[in-house]
């Protein structure tokens, strides 16, 4: 069907397109078919809404543009109304049209000589390479609506800022990275890419492109799942590392299956690893591995920690995104079979720092192996060592009897069902397929974060934090149950025959 009108570019859809020209075209024709947006990329939605708002207020007597992306021509006028209104310092969402691309600047500062400063916020604590088209797309637009653009950068957050708990500083909260002369150089680009976008857009079939790890850089396309529905059960993107160059070399070879990989074709150990098991139709179990799990002092514990960190920091003498664990579950193994299961949940909007680390401590004991699921355990329990001076010793006592459950799979174990992945939402039900986490109400990390914080919220109905109290405790508990069946499965597994 041929294209009657060419859909208009936006920045999203332009950086978009940058990626993917494919995406682009769903994006523009076939938006249905994209995954829905999950409840953990709508809260970091939120977060870049809530830094944006704080943003704002570095720049008082700004004006806010209020009509949505719906009503852009009437957030134009709304625009131009301000810009005309020399007393407005600065123009927020401020709506533009130039060369077929709309946007929506976050701030545009009006100097004293007329010229206009150029600023996107970002909630990130660092300047990335992504940013980059996207301010120099604002740019074109800008220079074209015919605003002299003295600076364009990034207000991102700064990550040293240190709260007192009292007060917000926000010009030490934020800070500049300055992209003008970067910008300008891709100046000459944009209007090749723009009509090389709208030629594409205008033509009968999507463009024919491949899903290959360009999808997931710099950012997981939301059509993902749409492209890659018909692709093997056991797809050559599952293999870990695998770059893009590889991945081009072995579909030249007409290869997307990892079984089909020929012996010559060079792969790394663990990639090799997980061929041999898809040829071979086994799973492979190293047999140093049970000397290694039975290498423990009693009472043997299974730790896992849940944490939240907020862009804006909550509790005193806290930075931005800095990590504050908030709940702890431990199963603890006896040398009789016997399992105990002691648990840890914040309930109040107060620093948990220290009564997390002291119901802990007081669990844990002075021995005892403690198995953990990666190593993000034990750079917690550093971070709280730091800031708490009072239990420091006898958090660091600790890191000495820990065991990382998740490199020693990943070392000498490969379940064809891991699917490349030995994450422990992929090693459990692969392992114990009776524990999954398919029915629970929270089934990741990020996103018993949010909850955590919504169970906070002042607004939330006692009857409703209830409830998330009572989801976030069987989340991080099957967690640590989770790695007591696994090592219990993997010894019968290890178990040479008599």
């Amino acid at each position: 069907m041929n294209q009657t009108e060419i859909p208009m570019l936006s920045k999203s859809r332009f950086v978009a397109g940058l990626q993917c020209p494919l995406r682009l075209w769903y994006q523009c024709y076939n938006r249905e078919l994209a995954t829905e947006v999950s409840s953990v990329q709508r809260a970091i939605f939120d977060t870049g809404h809530e830094v944006g708002k704080l943003a704002t207020r570095l720049h008082p007597g700004g004006i806010l543009i209020e009509e949505d992306h719906l009503h852009h021509e009437a957030a134009m006028q709304s625009t131009m109304a301000a810009l005309e209104n020399r007393s407005v310092p600065a123009v927020f969402e401020g709506a533009f049209l130039y060369d077929g691309v709309r946007i929506r600047a976050d701030i545009v500062e009006r100097l004293d000589d007329g010229r206009w400063n150029l600023i996107e916020v970002k909630s990130s604590t660092s300047v990335k390479v992504v940013y980059l088209p996207d301010v120099a797309i604002q740019c074109h637009v800008l220079t074209g609506s015919d605003l002299a653009i003295a600076s364009a950068g990034i207000t991102h957050v700064n990550s040293q800022y240190v709260y007192d708990g009292q007060h917000l500083e926000l010009e030490s909260l934020f800070s500049f990275s300055d992209l003008t002369v970067q910008a300008i150089n891709l100046q000459d680009q944009i209007p090749l890419k723009i009509d090389e976008f709208r030629q594409m857009l205008s033509e009968t079939d999507p463009p024919e492109i491949l899903p290959s790890p360009h999808c997931k850089n710099p950012y997981k396309c939301e059509f993902w799942e749409h492209c890659t529905r018909k692709k093997p059960a056991f797809w050559v993107m599952d293999l870990p590392g695998m770059t893009q160059k590889k991945f081009n070399e072995l579909a030249e070879l007409g290869i997307e299956d990892i079984g089909e990989i020929p012996g010559s074709f060079s792969l790394t150990r663990d990639q090799q690893r997980i061929k041999d098991c898809v040829q071979s139709g086994t799973d492979h179990i190293s047999p140093e591995l049970r000397d290694v799990l039975l290498a423990v002092e009693y009472p043997i514990h299974f730790l896992d920690f849940e944490t939240v960190s907020p862009a804006v920091p909550r509790y005193p003498g806290t930075r931005p995104y800095q990590t504050i664990p908030f709940q702890w579950s431990d199963h603890v193994l006896s040398r009789d079979g016997t399992i105990e299961h002691r648990e840890y949940l914040c309930s109040e909007d107060t620093d948990p720092r220290e009564e997390f680390s002291s119901t802990l401590l007081a669990v844990l004991g002075s021995a005892g192996t403690i198995f953990i699921y990666t190593t993000y355990e034990t750079r917690i329990l550093r971070e709280l060592a730091e800031s708490l001076p009072p239990y420091s010793d006898q958090l660091r006592a600790t890191l000495g009897r820990f065991k990382d459950l998740h490199a020693l799979i990943k070392r000498y174990v490969y379940h064809r069902e891991f699917h490349g992945s030995f994450s422990l939402k992929s090693v459990l039900p692969a392992l114990v397929p009776s524990m999954r986490y398919d029915d629970l109400a929270i089934q990741e990390g990020s996103l018993a974060s949010l909850e955590f914080l919504r169970m906070l919220a002042p607004d939330t109905p006692e009857k409703e934090r209830e409830k998330i109290r009572e989801s976030l405790l069987e989340y991080c508990a099957i967690d640590t149950m989770g790695m007591v069946k696994i090592r219990e499965k993997l010894l019968i597994f290890s178990n040479p025959p008599s």
